[in-house]
């Protein structure tokens, strides 16, 4: 998706637990906009997260978290790595940490361990230069610049449950609610 490609999304439909047959969030936004929007699973492990990972979920420095690691495509075409961090507490023993599409998304099976997402997440958003591993997965070109959203979900009961940290190539465009 070139950058005159954008359109208006929303995070929240990417935070909502999906309803039995309902497409996942991706795959309906990219129809909404009459493409088709898909994922390839890359990798789940249980790994030493980066810093901002650890300190968020909570995590002593001897424990692991278990990562999601995905290329997501829009008309079969690579535009955005996405790495969802969960704490290995939560994870382990849960299709999280197993390899394999989870019906209704991660968030829906974490809401029905209990764990419902917050509507007041944090996102922090920058640009940087892809690294060759983004550029290789991406099919760009050495020192391209990528956006980089990193996602920071907390349950409804305070509890940190999610750090998602997703590398795009394609424009973004924000809608925000006024909280009242």
């Amino acid at each position: 998706m070139g950058s005159n490609d954008a359109w208006m999304g929303e995070t929240q439909p990417y935070i909502a637990p999906r309803r039995a047959g309902e497409r996942d969030a991706w795959s309906a936004e990219a129809a909404a906009h009459g493409q088709r929007g898909g994922q390839r699973l890359l990798a789940v492990e249980e790994v030493d997260p980066p810093a901002p990972v650890r300190e968020f979920l909570n995590v002593g420095p001897d424990e692991k978290v278990v990562v999601r690691r995905r290329l997501i495509l829009l008309n079969d075409e690579p535009v955005e790595l996405a790495d969802s961090y969960y704490p290995a507490r939560i994870a382990r023993g849960t299709g999280l940490a197993e390899r394999g599409k989870i019906p209704g998304g991660a968030v829906t099976l974490l809401a029905a361990l209990g764990f419902t997402p917050a509507d007041d997440l944090l996102e922090d958003v920058s640009a940087t230069a892809a690294t060759s591993s983004q550029c290789d997965a991406l099919g760009l070109s050495p020192g391209t610049p990528v956006l980089v959203l990193t996602r920071f979900t907390t349950s409804t009961a305070g509890e940190p449950m999610e750090v998602s940290v997703m590398t795009m190539t394609r424009h973004l465009q924000y809608r925000q609610k006024q909280v009242v």
